[in-house]
């Protein structure tokens, strides 16, 4: 029988029957404490943990990292976003990779919140910890 324990505290377990999510009707969770106002339901397999976040409207995140690789595929909004010292403009249908241990960080633009696709491998739960500045 697979775990049932899940990384991240909130978050919903696949396998063991449960195969299909429908994302409509998952309760979110504050996936950036401390540093961002990430908010969204996220869902662990055995390796990869996902999640369909969203991001206010002018907010931003801190800089931060976390000891997992993570994807960011824009649904639906628009950010600039620096990664490893490096600032990007960024909007649908764009995929931001962001390694291992990198520092990063994002600004959503002032017009719309920004919906997005993320996918980070299991070797954290889903919230990074902020970089002194």
């Amino acid at each position: 029988m697979a775990d049932t324990q899940t990384k991240t505290e909130g978050a919903y377990k696949a396998g063991n029957g449960a195969y299909v999510f429908d994302v409509d009707k998952l309760q979110g969770l504050d996936a950036g404490p401390g540093y961002a106002e990430t908010f969204g339901p996220v869902v662990e397999g055995e390796l990869t943990q996902v999640g369909i976040m969203t991001l206010p409207a002018g907010q931003s995140s801190l800089p931060h990292t976390h000891p997992n690789e993570q994807w960011i595929y824009i649904l639906k909004g628009n950010l600039s976003a620096t990664v490893d010292g490096q600032e990007s403009e960024v909007g649908p249908g764009q995929l931001i990779y962001i390694p291992a241990n990198v520092v990063h960080s994002v600004r959503i633009s002032p017009e719309e919140d920004c919906h997005f696709f993320t996918a980070k491998d299991l070797r954290s739960g889903i919230a990074g910890t902020p970089v002194a500045s």
